[in-house]
């Protein structure tokens, strides 16, 4: 039984209080590798611009499950609009050269 006026007792061990970020430092959020991906893939950059932008807003409010979530997220939509943009670039450059190369022996 408490007073009126007495503090609340602690919060149970481990607990994070509501409004509060938990110990620790917030998850990367990607954001550069983000908007860099612009130049790979812009299709995949724009979600993952959009997740990075969540992650330290969610851990602000205490989110942390929310923060690590859009920090994964931000980070797979980036790494897979580089390789698209990656794999794409070589092999456009392998049939640029190969058909200039083609084009260059039967035009003769």
């Amino acid at each position: 039984m408490s007073e009126y006026g007495a503090p609340p007792p602690p919060p149970p061990y481990g607990a994070v209080p509501p409004g509060q970020p938990a110990g620790g430092p917030p998850p990367p959020n990607y954001l550069v590798w983000a908007i860099l991906t612009i130049f790979c893939c812009w299709p995949l950059a724009i979600p993952a611009i959009v997740f990075a932008a969540q992650v330290n807003g969610k851990w602000a409010q205490g989110d942390v499950a929310g923060a690590q979530d859009s920090s994964r997220k931000a980070k797979q939509f980036a790494m897979w609009g580089t390789i698209i943009g990656v794999v794409g670039t070589i092999l456009y450059f392998i049939l640029v050269v190969g058909l200039g190369i083609a084009g260059s022996t039967t035009g003769s």
